[in-house]
């Protein structure tokens, strides 16, 4: 074991989105951060790589939008959806109403994404560690006081921090090391993939749902499409360790996308990730806050995770300032306004997931509820919901979820 490294303020676990940006804006507050990850950036992530306009703005707000602009990612103008019995829906960002900070979201690769907050964090003044994966939590006096970490070449050193926060994504090992980390009952896996010159695509997202599951088809620039194929866990033992075989005949299975992704054109290998349906008993306890994935994630279906993450970066970052300007242990109760301001945020987002996420196991509902949608001109106003700057409570209202059925 190494010498304990010298305490900091604020120890982040994870570089992703979630804790980049808790990173920049308690770095850029004064705060001495530290931020380890298991990985070495730049790194591949399963994720749908999608951004609504609100992830847009919080993007902007963290001072590296310029720079992803540059990339030449897709300035998303909407989603599509198409339900298993062929009912479809189209939804535009600029026609939803509301006031989003620009009438497009942004899709380019999570390669790109974190490698930018990182370096963001680092121009902060974030001191970053990578190839770092954590094994132990420390505890002192009662609250967790920092983590044990190992490095590629096999040492171990104490990583001190007067409070931890993990974001370190679905599964997160900081929350289940703290006895946090618990799992719903709803479990969906996704396979992932970069393919080139997938028929058809333009400047929207797709969504087809299938009888098993749903494909999301996400243009990230430069011929590129991210492909995702979600399935219920139990799938899984269909795959027989042939993931490139599944994947395609899932994808063939699905009206809108069979001969559509050709497996020779695939740029990067197919990533698997889940299960999804994940919410930790509390998001914050002694010591310990979790953002981002860590804390929660449902379904990849709104593709609202990175957009959640940044959210709740800044919902964590601004708790964190005020219990670090007092001295004394950072317990629950100094934390407690996070997990309330989560609350307020996200519950709305909470609701629609779920309704969303079991409508689609009765595909007749589901195919019923798109068609309405379209019918009534009121696919706008549900994209700009998921898009997230519009109120959730626009859909969540008797009027609209009766129009939506009946």
């Amino acid at each position: 074991m190494k010498p304990d490294a010298a305490p900091t303020d604020v120890l982040v676990i994870g570089g992703g989105p979630a804790g980049s940006a808790t990173a920049i804006g308690l770095a850029r507050q004064g705060h001495r951060v530290r931020l380890l990850d298991r990985a070495v950036f730049p790194r591949e992530k399963a994720c749908s790589e999608y951004m609504s306009p609100e992830a847009v703005r919080q993007l902007d707000a963290l001072g590296v939008l310029a720079t992803l602009d540059a990339m030449q990612g897709t300035p998303l103008e909407g989603t599509r959806v198409t339900a298993a019995g062929g009912s479809r829906l189209v939804g535009r960002f600029a026609l939803a109403g509301g006031a989003p900070f620009r009438p497009t979201g942004l899709a380019l690769p999570r390669r790109d994404l974190d490698a930018t907050l990182l370096r963001a964090a680092v121009a902060a003044g974030t001191e970053v560690i990578e190839g770092t994966r954590v094994t132990a939590l420390l505890e002192r006096n009662g609250m967790i006081g920092g983590v044990v970490a190992r490095a590629h070449d096999g040492s171990e050193q104490c990583y001190p921090a007067r409070v931890v926060v993990g974001a370190d994504g679905l599964g997160s090992v900081v929350a289940r090391r703290a006895g946090l980390h618990r799992r719903g009952w709803l479990a969906r896996v996704a396979f992932v993939a970069h393919v080139r010159d997938v028929a058809g695509m333009g400047m929207t997202a797709e969504m087809h749902v299938g009888a098993a599951g749903y494909v999301g088809l996400n243009p990230l620039g430069g011929g590129l499409t991210n492909v995702a194929l979600v399935v219920p866990a139990e799938a899984l033992h269909q795959v027989h360790g042939d993931v490139a075989g599944f994947f395609a005949q899932q994808l063939a299975a699905i009206p809108g996308v069979a001969g559509r992704v050709s497996l020779q054109r695939i740029a990067r290998e197919i990533m698997v990730t889940g299960p999804f349906d994940a919410m930790c008993r509390r998001s914050v306890t002694d010591g310990l806050l979790l953002v981002g994935d860590a804390a929660d994630f449902f379904d990849p279906f709104t593709g609202e995770g990175i957009c959640a993450a940044l959210t709740g970066a800044a919902l964590a970052t601004d708790t964190l300032h005020e219990a670090l300007a007092r001295p004394g242990p950072i317990d629950a109760r100094r934390l407690a306004p996070y997990r309330a301001a989560r609350r307020r945020t996200f519950l709305g987002k909470w609701i629609i997931e779920r309704l969303i996420g079991h409508a689609m196991r009765s595909p007749r509902l589901f195919d019923r509820a798109v068609a309405r949608l379209e019918r009534r001109g009121m696919a706008d106003t549900l994209i700009g919901v998921t898009g997230d700057f519009l109120s959730p409570w626009r859909v969540l209202n008797p009027v609209f979820l009766t129009r939506m059925v009946f």
